[in-house]
């Protein structure tokens, strides 16, 4: 279910509520029952105004993005055999699970 932030000009707050698309809700009562909000001392006919937020958007990244972002993305090629295809300098660019030299260096990618 969205959630959806209310200001009440009345109190001036803010709450989050989440419900249905087609839900409307117009009125503090309204959104403090629906958020399980205390009403306090305003009058719960007040109006609310629906605030508006820009989505949140996930883009996959490809492979260049993650290496850019310091990530490691092995991908599976045989049984025990995954390919670094995010490899910097001096890591191999297959790696095996009978070959510990080929694992990435994590503590090289990571700074403090």
């Amino acid at each position: 279910m969205p959630v959806y932030a209310y200001y009440c000009a009345a109190n001036e707050t803010t709450v989050e509520v989440a419900h249905s698309m087609k839900d409307d809700l117009t009125t503090w009562g309204e959104v403090c029952a629906r958020a399980e909000h205390p009403v306090g001392d305003t009058d719960p006919e007040a109006s609310v105004e629906r605030i508006l937020y820009a989505p949140g958007l996930a883009m996959p990244a490809g492979d260049a993005k993650l290496k850019e972002m310091g990530f490691t993305k092995l991908v599976r090629r045989d049984k025990g055999v995954y390919e670094n295809v995010t490899a910097t300098d001096g890591e191999k660019r297959y790696m095996r699970a009978d070959d510990p030299s080929s694992v990435p260096n994590i503590k090289k990618r990571i700074g403090d």
